[in-house]
């Protein structure tokens, strides 16, 4: 999935976002309990996987609306599968880095490390990435932010593990600041 960076642009010169940032657009009204919203979030995922050189299509597309289903809860999901030739394959990805109705998080976050594919993984990682730089105290409690870790080290580690050695050693590193953090 990594590629050299003459290989990266000549890929990013083709690649076609716009349907996705279109239909992302619905997640500005929705707020971030630190600030911020919804959409902000999936640019920031979607600039992980770009940073990392990951140059899938269906991933990055996918990251933009990792969130959607479950955040707008009318999105009409054959809609989304229509958007372009990759819009079932994305909308697939999407469905399963979202938590089904009544599935606890632990479960939720269980089922895609043990049976997610490769790139339901990296998105989760992406995701967290993403959810981590935003965590910060004075918006949650020393034991939130323990409790998120501890269940980042649990979940979604072995997943960083499973597919991209560089972000694995930065939900490490991000795990360890925020560690440092709350202990002072």
């Amino acid at each position: 999935m990594k590629r050299n960076n003459n290989m990266t642009e000549n890929f990013l010169a083709n690649l076609v976002l716009a349907p996705y940032l279109i239909k992302a657009s619905a997640l500005i009204g929705v707020e971030r309990k630190i600030g911020g919203n919804q959409f902000r979030h999936a640019i920031m995922t979607l600039g992980i996987l770009l940073d990392y050189k990951i140059t899938d299509y269906q991933l990055l597309k996918a990251s933009l609306i990792h969130d959607l289903i479950e955040d707008i809860p009318n999105t009409d999901i054959n809609e989304l599968r229509l958007l372009d030739e990759d819009g079932n394959e994305v909308v697939d990805l999407v469905l399963e880095v979202s938590r089904r109705p009544g599935e606890e998080k632990p479960v939720f976050l269980n089922r895609i490390l043990e049976s997610g594919s490769i790139k339901s993984q990296m998105l989760k990682t992406a995701d967290r990435i993403s959810n981590l730089l935003d965590l910060q105290l004075g918006f949650f409690t020393e034991q939130k932010i323990t409790e998120y870790l501890d269940e980042t080290e649990k979940y979604v580690v072995p997943m960083a593990k499973n597919v991209n050695s560089d972000m694995l050693f930065e939900i490490q590193d991000l795990i360890q600041k925020r560690r440092k953090m709350i202990s002072h």
